[in-house]
């Protein structure tokens, strides 16, 4: 079981997780929230990051991205811990897991709906399936072609946050593009540490990231901002919707967000750098529970 839990990741999770629970105490600030709803968002959510990190090892394998130059972990299929066939199995499980995991959460979430809004929410699973599986799969990988910030913008921030606080609510509102996309930029920084680590090897490979395309300099320019412009969003939505003071209790995250801007900033190893993808992804965490206490006990 070692390669295969070192091939799903774990340490991503907080980060896949951090906007479904945005999304459910935004639901819960306005008393409603579903504990149901909550349980099968959450799963389905780790049977979709378990699938794309599976997707991941198996594509950056078989599209000859993953070489000796690269800085990061070990990818268990380039490593021959498990065979190509095995993980290409696995990728289909977990996309059948995912599919009906997904079904399950609509129609507890749902089943009073229309069918047409039941049709545009499966749609948009399918769609997550298809990205989580493509990144780095497929013939045409749109990970390589530097749009996988735009993705992880899209599906961890305003679909995530967005889409579960629909499902508890039958509401929406357009102020919640804010917190939604704080989530989502917090994502993209995680991605972009990642590929800032890799730019040496990703260039090597012809993998065209975003800080390959804009150099080593502009791309730190452009993690600050990330940074930025995620906390820029909180801050406003709360203006927006300010009644006491514990809604602020999410500004004590932001010097850990400092603290990773200054690192990546700083770090020239690339195994220096790989720690504050972990420290970037539980800041984002902690900024989600703290937002999300704040605004409820507010």
């Amino acid at each position: 079981m070692k390669p295969w839990i070192e091939a799903a990741r774990l340490r991503t999770l907080p980060l896949a997780l951090s906007s479904i629970l945005m999304g459910c105490f935004l639901a819960a600030a306005h008393e409603k929230f579903s504990w149901t709803i909550a349980v099968l968002a959450v799963v389905t959510t780790i049977c979709l990051q378990v699938l794309s990190n599976f997707a991941n090892d198996y594509g950056d394998t078989v599209n000859g991205k993953d070489t000796e130059a690269r800085q990061g972990p070990q990818r268990t299929v380039q490593s021959g811990a498990i065979s190509v066939d095995a993980m290409r199995r696995a990728i289909i499980i977990f996309s059948v897991i995912s599919l009906v995991s997904g079904i399950g959460l609509l129609y507890e979430a749902l089943k009073d709906a229309t069918w047409q809004t039941f049709a545009a929410f499966l749609g948009l699973g399918v769609l997550a399936i298809i990205a989580a599986i493509t990144y780095t799969a497929g013939k045409r990988p749109y990970g390589y072609a530097g749009l996988g910030d735009v993705s992880v913008l899209i599906f961890f921030g305003w679909v995530g946050v967005l889409g579960v606080y629909y499902l508890h609510t039958k509401t929406f509102d357009w102020t919640l593009l804010l917190p939604a996309t704080s989530c989502g930029l917090f994502a993209v920084g995680v991605l972009n540490i990642n590929n800032i680590r890799d730019i040496e090897s990703d260039t090597l490979t012809g993998k065209r990231s975003v800080p390959v395309r804009l150099g080593r300099e502009r791309a730190i320019v452009y993690h600050w901002l990330l940074l930025g412009g995620g906390m820029l969003c909180s801050v406003l939505y709360m203006f927006f919707h300010f009644e006491a003071l514990p809604q602020w209790l999410f500004l004590l995250s932001f010097p850990l967000f400092i603290r990773n801007g200054l690192a990546v900033s700083r770090l020239k190893s690339p195994r220096e750098l790989d720690p504050y993808l972990k420290q970037m992804a539980l800041s984002t965490l902690l900024f989600v529970v703290l937002f999300g206490v704040g605004y409820w006990i507010g």
